[in-house]
C-alpha cells in the first residue's frame, strides 16, 4: 500500500491517546506513526512496564502510569501473564473451560487504585485517535471520556463476547455507547478463538469466539459534519492503520466538496493503480 503522504497536503499532527500501552505484538497505529507526523499519549496502569515505555525513547510518545476509568475508586488485578491485568477479577470458573487461559490469568497482587477519568486528564484533550484495551474495564474507559469522544475520528477497542472477568461489559454494551456517541462499527481486525479443553492451542480446532479487537469510525453518514482537517485526519487513519480505501476515499470525497479540491479522484487513481 503506497503511504498517504504522497498525496495528502501537508498534514497536521495526529493525536493518539492510548490506554493500556502494553502490547503483545504491534500497536494497530503503528504504521500511521512511521508514515505521518504523530503525537501518542499512552497510560498503563502496571507502572514498571510504563518505565520501560518510556525508556525506549521513541519521539513524539509520552507515557503515564495512570489507572484510566471512570474516576471511582477500583481494585486492580494483577495477573500471571501481564497484560491480561484488569479493573475486574478474572472469571476463573470460565477460563478454566479453556486451554491455557486460567493460567495466564491467574492474580498474583491485589491493589487499590484510584482512577482517572480521560476527561480529566489535560494531556489527553483533542485526541484524533483512541485505542483502549484494559482487559474488560473498557466501559469504564468509556464512561470517563465524553468530551474525549466528542473529537475523536476512530476508537480502536477490544471487546468481549463472554465474561472473561466478573462482571464485565460486554460487546454489546461497547457497542451501545458507541453508537450513542455518533460512532459506527467498522470492522473486526482481529477476534480471538480459544479451544475448549482437553483440545491443545495447535489442534486447529478453535471455535469458540472469545474477544477481539473492533474499529469504530464516525458514523459515515454524518462526515459532512466533520472539519476539513478532520477529514483529511480520518483518510489518513482508516489508510494507514486498516487499509480502508473505500472509506477513506469517502472522507476525501467530502473534503473536496468543503475545500475545492480534487483529492478524492487523485487517490481512488491511486489505489486502483496498485
Amino acid at each position: 500500500m503506497f503511504p498517504i503522504s504522497l498525496i495528502l497536503p501537508e498534514m497536521p499532527t495526529i493525536r493518539i491517546v492510548d490506554i493500556g500501552a502494553m502490547t503483545a505484538g504491534d500497536d494497530p497505529y503503528a504504521r500511521l506513526a512511521e508514515q505521518l507526523p504523530c503525537e501518542i499519549i499512552g497510560f498503563e496502569a502496571l507502572e514498571e512496564e510504563c518505565r520501560r515505555l518510556n525508556a525506549m525513547g521513541k519521539a513524539g510518545c509520552t507515557f503515564l502510569p495512570y489507572v484510566i476509568g471512570d474516576g471511582s475508586a477500583q481494585t486492580f488485578y494483577e495477573c500471571a501473564v501481564p497484560y491480561t491485568s484488569s479493573l475486574l477479577e478474572p472469571n476463573l470458573p470460565l477460563l478454566e473451560r479453556f486451554t491455557g487461559f486460567a493460567e495466564m490469568a491467574r492474580v498474583v497482587a491485589r491493589r487499590p487504585v484510584a482512577t482517572r477519568r480521560l476527561d480529566d486528564v489535560p494531556q489527553a484533550a483533542g485526541a484524533d485517535y483512541l485505542k483502549v484495551d484494559v482487559q474488560g474495564g473498557e466501559l469504564m474507559v468509556l464512561d470517563g471520556a465524553a468530551r474525549t469522544l466528542r473529537s475523536a475520528l476512530v476508537v480502536h477497542i477490544e471487546v468481549e463476547f463472554v465474561p472473561l472477568y466478573k462482571n464485565q461489559p460486554l460487546f454489546a454494551d461497547i457497542d451501545a455507547r458507541l453508537r450513542a456517541a455518533g460512532f459506527a462499527l467498522h470492522k473486526l481486525p482481529f477476534t480471538g478463538l480459544r479451544p475448549f479443553k482437553p483440545f491443545a492451542l495447535d489442534s486447529g480446532i478453535l471455535s469458540q469466539l472469545l474477544w477481539g479487537d473492533a474499529v469504530y469510525v464516525r458514523d459515515f453518514m454524518s462526515f459532512e459534519a466533520l472539519l476539513p482537517e478532520q477529514l483529511l485526519k480520518l483518510a489518513a487513519i482508516l489508510h494507514e492503520n486498516y487499509n480502508s480505501c473505500d472509506l477513506a476515499a469517502e472522507a476525501l470525497r467530502v473534503y473536496d466538496s468543503k475545500a475545492g479540491s480534487s483529492l478524492h479522484p487523485l487517490y481512488v487513481s491511486y489505489v486502483s493503480a496498485r
